[in-house]
C-alpha cells in the first residue's frame, strides 16, 4: 500500500498538534515495515530518514500553494490512502479516489471561535465540510471530541475512531542531582506553579491569574511560571500581570521543551491546566509522567486525560482556582497521592498503541469502497 502523510507540524518548535504528528508517524513507521510511506513537507525533518520503507516529499510553495502541489504529487505518485494529521485542505483537494483519513483535534473554530486566530478559522470553515464529504474516515483525539463532530456535524459515528495522543517517553521524574543544577543555573524561585501552553484567549491565563492573585494574598511566597509561544492576542497577559503588579510574581519564560520543561514539572508544586475548551491535553498528560501533580479544567476532554488523578477548577472562575491552589499547598498528603495516582493514569496512554490502531484504520479504510 502506499500511503501519503502530511508532516509538516512535526518541524520546528512544536505545540501539541505538532508533536502529535511527530510521535505519531515515528510510531507509525516502527512497528509497520511492509507499506510505502510518502511524507509530504515544506523542510526536510530530522528522525524519519531512518526508515528505509519512508521518503519525504519535499514540496515548494506557501499556503494554498504547496497544498496544490503537495495533492498533484500525491495523484502523481498513485498513492492509495492519504492521512491528514492536521489539516483539512489536501483531503478537501484530493479525488474521492484518493481514500483520505484525517484527524480532527478539536472544533474550537466552530464551538468557541471567539478564542481562535480568525484567519484559522475562516480557512477550517472554507474546508472542514468539503473535507467530510470526501474522506473515508476520521480520527478524533478524544471521545468528547467525536462527540463534538457527531452533535455538531451529524458524521456517522462508525467511521470515527478514537485514537488517543501520548506523551513522550522521555517524560519521567529528574534526578535531583540534575534538579540541583536546573535551580542553581536558572535562579528559579522556590515555590512555584506551572502553566503550560500557547499564550492565547482558549488557553485562559488571564482567569489563572487573577485566581493566581487572589491565592497569593495568602500565600506571599509562591510564584507563577508560564511557558508557551506568543499565540493570538497574547498581549492582554502582559498587560493583566502590569495592571495587578505581579511582574515579581508571574513569569513568562517563552517556548521550552526537552529536559528544560522537565525540570519544571518535577520542581513545580503542580501544573495548573485552566483551559476552557481542549481536544485532548498534552500538557497534563506530561506533567503526571513527571511526578507533577495536575490542577485542571472540569470541560471537554480535560478530564478523560486526568481521570481521577487531579483537582478539577471552573476556569471561568478565578475564586475557584484561588481555592484549588490553596487546597493543595495546604495538604503534603493529598499532594502525593495525586503524585502516585498521575502514574498510574499517565500509563494508559501510548503512542505505541495509537500507531497500532491506527495501522489498523489504514488497512480498514485500504478496503473501503
Amino acid at each position: 500500500m502506499k500511503i501519503g502523510i502530511d508532516i509538516r507540524t512535526a518541524s520546528g518548535e512544536k505545540a501539541g498538534k505538532g508533536w502529535y504528528t511527530f510521535h505519531l508517524v515515528y510510531n507509525l513507521l516502527k512497528v509497520d515495515k511492509r507499506n510505502q510511506y510518502f511524507l509530504y513537507t515544506n523542510i526536510g525533518i530530522p528522525g524519519f530518514e531512518q526508515f528505509p520503507n519512508a521518503q519525504q516529499r519535499v514540496i515548494g510553495g506557501k499556503g494554498i500553494f504547496w497544498h496544490v502541489g503537495a495533492s498533484r504529487d500525491v495523484k502523481r505518485e498513485g498513492i492509495e490512502v492519504f492521512f491528514a494529521p492536521t489539516s483539512y485542505i489536501i483531503p478537501a483537494l484530493l479525488p474521492r479516489a484518493v481514500k483520505t483519513i484525517v484527524t480532527v483535534h478539536d472544533l474550537v473554530a466552530f464551538l468557541f471561535r471567539g478564542t481562535h486566530n480568525k484567519k484559522a478559522v475562516l480557512v477550517e470553515k472554507l474546508f472542514f465540510k468539503k473535507m467530510l464529504k470526501k474522506t473515508r474516515f476520521l480520527l478524533a483525539v478524544s471521545e468528547n471530541t467525536k462527540r463534538d463532530i457527531i452533535n455538531k456535524f451529524h458524521y456517522e459515528e462508525d467511521k470515527i475512531g478514537v485514537v488517543y495522543p501520548s506523551a513522550d517517553d522521555d517524560f519521567k521524574p529528574v534526578e535531583k542531582d540534575s534538579l540541583k543544577e536546573f535551580i542553581e543555573s536558572t535562579k528559579l524561585p522556590e515555590k512555584f506553579f506551572l502553566a503550560v501552553g500557547t499564550l492565547e484567549p482558549r488557553k485562559n491565563y488571564p482567569n489563572l491569574i487573577k485566581g493566581f492573585y487572589e491565592f497569593l494574598k495568602n500565600n506571599k511566597d509562591y510564584h507563577l511560571i508560564i511557558v508557551g509561544k506568543k499565540g493570538w492576542k497574547f498581549e492582554g497577559i502582559y498587560k493583566l500581570i502590569e495592571e495587578l503588579k505581579l511582574k515579581n510574581h508571574v513569569h513568562i519564560l517563552g517556548y521550552l521543551s526537552g529536559k528544560s520543561i522537565m525540570n519544571l514539572y518535577s520542581l513545580a508544586e503542580a501544573l495548573v491546566f485552566p483551559s476552557i475548551y481542549e481536544g485532548f491535553g498534552i500538557p497534563p498528560l506530561e506533567a503526571m509522567k513527571c511526578g507533577c501533580p495536575v490542577i485542571v479544567s472540569n470541560t471537554s476532554s480535560v478530564p478523560e486525560v486526568v481521570g481521577d488523578a487531579g483537582l478539577y477548577i471552573n476556569p471561568k472562575n478565578p475564586a475557584s482556582i484561588a481555592g484549588v491552589l490553596t487546597k493543595l499547598v495546604s495538604n503534603k498528603d493529598l499532594r502525593e497521592k495525586l503524585i502516585a495516582q498521575g502514574f498510574a493514569q499517565s500509563k494508559k496512554f501510548s503512542w505505541t498503541l495509537s500507531a497500532k490502531k491506527l495501522l489498523d484504520i489504514l488497512r480498514l479504510v485500504k478496503k473501503m469502497p
